[in-house]
């Protein structure tokens, strides 16, 4: 049967994660007709919130707490508010429980941390607030840099004007330093080396790695400043708001709606082929919130691609894979320390040395022997999560992807995070009324972006950043097909919710058709040609 031909369109967005879901507020908002399709039943792609548990328990399936979002200039100039989006705060933002009962505690309130850090070792609290203010300084450029398309001209020179020759050193120090050493370099007990080394671990980048320590600062800085907030009711709520607004401006949203073909034609991308077999056209773009594997080995399976880009695609590297539980309890959680039942977000598990020794474990594919877990008690955030009195919380932790699939291990890791909790938090497991858990492979099946659990689409090491992400090429949203621009966070600058990546790339196609649009694609076109032919001669 010949394929359906709909209704062409001004632009295409394949993927409703908040990537997709921004890129299509963005081209909408500059009067563009646009189609954002999802092949889920419904929007959010890692950003969505259920019933799992029990009845009356709402879980974050995959993504909950938001420190990105609420600083991303992208997403604040949307106003979701206007669409229903408000931000819940826990009493304090993170802390770190250690089993021998000692607790770092991150406050938004910095003089209130800055006295609990002193308590590790004397002049830390000054040390942390001296940091503080230093962020304070360079905030709103580092951001803008670390958001917009590469290379950030104009954040830059903003950036070298404030602090002149000496202190943009400093800064580029310190973002290819590792945590370990940074912590360290900074302060002379555990405490505040434990918030940063911990907020390290978002990102995949081992505490001796380099470029680890720009990730702990950012995150530790973001919860000082905007805190660690929670959607009411749910992280489906910023989804919500976020598709209600494009909705708003005239865009069209299709879930349910798999696309399996990017068309190709003369160089330039026409159009997508649903699985259903309709053909759906654009006019001027095609936006994929995809990872890049997808988009170049499935998507695209039918277009040539030089053999480098195959190759760069071939070695494109996954984060680790991740193990998730859910639970809803009877009682709030029963933590050895006292500000812990007060944080939204709960690091435990290994101390500074342990961080180092997981690493190893998944560096050479081992299953962890103690891991680091990441904890969220989301009624303490937000209390329409669950019924008064109770808790809605959850975990994840990391290991190797050469085990995701091993059901005996993910049961003995499953046994090993509860274990973990249940040290710093005796009676525990008496709370638990209801369990559910996400293997890796329920991750990927739930966002085929989270591919074998991998949360950030991608690597945050520094050997895939910038320039080299996702293959070595320009880093910037363009694809070498003219009019296919990459949304995902596969994409310059990466994981997060901050909606950069989908941002960009509506951007960059929007300017491809302003007042220097051929001069633009030209350029995109001699540059994408250069570095992918070099390695044909």
């Amino acid at each position: 049967m010949a394929a359906l031909q709909a209704g062409g369109y001004d632009a295409i967005v394949i993927g409703a994660g908040p990537n997709g879901l921004v890129a299509t507020n963005a081209l909408a908002d500059a009067g563009w007709s646009v189609l954002l399709l999802e092949a889920q039943p419904e929007v959010g792609g890692a950003v969505r919130s259920a019933e799992v548990t029990a009845p009356g328990f709402t879980t974050d399936l995959f993504s909950a707490f938001y420190p990105l979002a609420a600083a991303s200039p992208v997403i604040r100039d949307l106003d979701l508010h206007h669409h229903g989006l408000e931000w819940r705060h826990a009493p304090a933002v993170l802390a770190h429980q250690l089993d021998d009962g000692r607790t770092a505690v991150l406050h938004r309130d910095p003089a209130r941390t800055a006295a609990g850090l002193d308590t590790f070792a004397s002049g830390d609290g000054d040390a942390w607030l001296a940091l503080f203010q230093e962020w304070q300084r360079v905030r709103d450029d580092v951001l803008t840099a670390l958001f917009t398309p590469f290379p950030p001209v104009r954040a830059g020179s903003r950036l070298w004007r404030t602090l002149r020759t000496p202190g943009v050193l400093r800064l580029a120090r310190l973002a290819v330093s590792p945590v370990r050493r940074f912590g360290e370099e900074q302060f002379a007990g555990e405490g505040a080396r434990l918030l940063l080394t911990g907020n390290a671990q978002h990102s995949d980048i081992p505490p001796d790695g380099a470029g680890s320590a720009l990730f702990g600062w950012l995150l530790a800085m973001l919860g000082q400043d905007v805190g660690f907030p929670v959607p009411h009711g749910g992280a489906g709520a910023l989804a919500g708001a976020l598709a209600a607004r494009a909705r708003s401006r005239g865009a069209e949203i299709r879930t349910g709606a798999p696309v399996v073909e990017i068309v190709v034609r003369s160089r330039r991308a026409r159009a997508v082929r649903l699985a259903d077999g309709t053909l759906l056209t654009a006019s001027r773009a095609i936006l994929a919130d995809v990872t890049a594997p997808a988009l170049y080995q499935e998507l695209l399976s039918r277009v040539s691609m030089p053999a480098r880009l195959r190759e760069g695609v071939r070695r494109f590297q996954w984060d680790n894979a991740t193990l998730k539980l859910n639970w809803a309890l009877d009682g709030p959680v029963p933590w050895c320390g006292e500000e812990v039942r007060l944080a939204g977000t709960v690091h435990l598990g290994v101390d500074l040395d342990g961080f180092v020794d997981l690493a190893a474990d998944l560096a050479v594919g081992r299953m962890p022997r103690r891991p680091f877990v990441l904890f969220g008690q989301m009624t303490t955030a937000d209390p329409s999560r669950s019924p008064a009195g109770t808790e809605s919380a959850w975990a994840y932790t990391h290991l190797p992807h050469r085990h995701a699939a091993d059901g005996a291990a993910l049961g003995r890791l499953t046994a090993q995070v509860e274990e973990a909790v249940e040290r710093v938090a005796p009676g525990f497991g008496l709370l638990v009324r209801a369990r559910h858990v996400q293997s890796p492979a329920d991750l990927e099946a739930a966002d085929a972006n989270l591919v074998g659990g991998a949360l950030n689409a991608g690597t945050s090491g520094l050997h895939q950043q910038l320039l080299l992400r996702p293959v070595p090429g320009p880093g910037r949203p363009e694809t070498p097909i003219d009019g296919l621009y990459l949304a995902s966070a596969s994409a310059h600058p990466g994981g997060g919710v901050h909606g950069a990546c989908g941002w960009n790339a509506a951007l960059t196609a929007l300017r491809a058709h302003g007042p220097l649009g051929a001069v633009r694609t030209a350029l995109s076109r001699t540059a994408w040609d250069r570095v992918l032919a070099d390695g044909e001669r």
